[in-house]
């Protein structure tokens, strides 16, 4: 009621529902039994909106795609820095409850706990030791953090990148939904499954990256870099379990500019072309549609219609992730399974990679 009398104080709300209603979602395309799809996020942290939108909302419509979908909560990534143990092992059951209450289905998909399958890290070791040192050290991500950490960063942040190519090639994956700051890994993913089949003969598929349309959600405080989990400004990220009045706040507070117009200009106008990309992600209309529908509306106002539509949006996401966290049981036998799975998938194919190289 209190978020209700805002609306209705700020006098903006009559435009806000025409916003929302989006096109009719296209039939889903049939399954292809020959492709294999793999993805994995590290139960660190909570989901925000960048996860969702650049990640999450693919993997869940890839589920209705394919018949081998593959999610791993990788654990073995998060503990490349510090983390508390019991802080640890209730995350990977959160992550899973905010996965499952996004959509991944374990009837549909195999939802399972990276550190569970031991394949991944044996399979790791092998690919560890086919790629030279310079080109690990000339990874991106591997410089920014260790400039971060002040070149303190362990061996485990210097070689999770080949673990990532066990992840993938543990199930022949086919294909890999990714952002844009995983292509220079996925480019080594591909590089190391050419480089064993060109010395042991054809064995591994040589994956492809699917990036989604909305490949990068920017920070509400400052624009030029992207959502994190770990931004020290709590006003600059939207997680999923957010309540109305916080994320109404977190919008009145995104960076834009001195120009009221809304439009779309990436190049010029960051902040407000951020706030549209986002309401064009989450009500399912065209960048276009949402700068037409939005004439005569300045960016004060327009930044609480964002804010509504991403309310809407979360509402039944969040409430589910509640209902899920209740039930440890269920999330630990959800895990359970996945893993049992996928295990199933990734045994054969290590034995295989270990006869090709010799030590079976």
């Amino acid at each position: 009621m209190a978020l209700l009398s805002m609306r209705k104080a700020r006098g903006c709300w009559s435009v806000i529902r025409a916003f929302h209603k989006g096109p009719e979602p296209p039939p889903a395309p049939q399954k292809d039994s020959m492709e294999r799809i793999f993805s994995g996020i590290q139960p660190t942290g909570i989901l925000h909106l960048g996860n969702y939108l650049g990640a999450i909302e693919s993997w869940v419509r890839l589920q209705d795609e394919y018949d081998t979908v593959l999610y791993s909560i990788v654990d073995l990534h998060s503990i490349t820095i510090p983390q508390d143990p019991t802080i640890l092992r209730q995350s990977i059951l959160d992550m899973t409850a905010a996965l499952l209450a996004c959509g991944i289905n374990p009837e549909k998909s195999i939802l399972f706990q990276q550190s569970q399958v031991s394949e991944h890290t044996q399979l790791n070791w092998i690919l560890t030791c086919m790629v030279r040192l310079p080109r690990l050290q000339h990874l991106h991500q591997w410089k920014a953090k260790t400039a971060k950490q002040k070149h303190d960063g362990t061996v485990g942040l210097l070689t999770y990148p080949v673990l990532q190519a066990a992840d993938v090639l543990s199930y022949k994956s086919t294909h890999v939904p990714v952002g844009e700051d995983q292509i220079q890994h996925m480019e080594l993913v591909q590089d190391l499954a050419q480089g064993f089949n060109k010395k042991y003969g054809e064995f591994f598929p040589v994956p492809k990256s699917i990036l989604t349309s909305m490949k990068k959600v920017k920070s509400l405080r400052d624009p030029s870099s992207k959502m994190s989990k770990s931004d020290p400004d709590k006003l600059a990220t939207i997680r999923i379990t957010d309540s109305p009045e916080e994320i109404v706040q977190k919008f009145r507070k995104a960076v834009t500019d001195f120009t009221s117009e809304v439009t779309y200009d990436p190049a010029s106008r960051e902040g407000v072309s951020n706030m549209v990309s986002i309401h064009a992600a989450v009500t399912g209309l065209t960048t276009e549609e949402v700068v037409r529908r939005s004439t005569g509306i300045d960016t004060a106002r327009y930044k609480l219609v964002v804010a509504d539509a991403v309310i809407e949006k979360f509402a039944p996401i969040k409430n589910e992730i509640e209902k899920l966290k209740m039930d440890k049981e269920y999330l630990e036998k959800v895990l359970q399974a996945g893993s049992a799975k996928a295990k199933e998938l990734a045994y054969p194919v290590l034995q295989e990679v270990k006869k090709l190289v010799g030590i079976l």
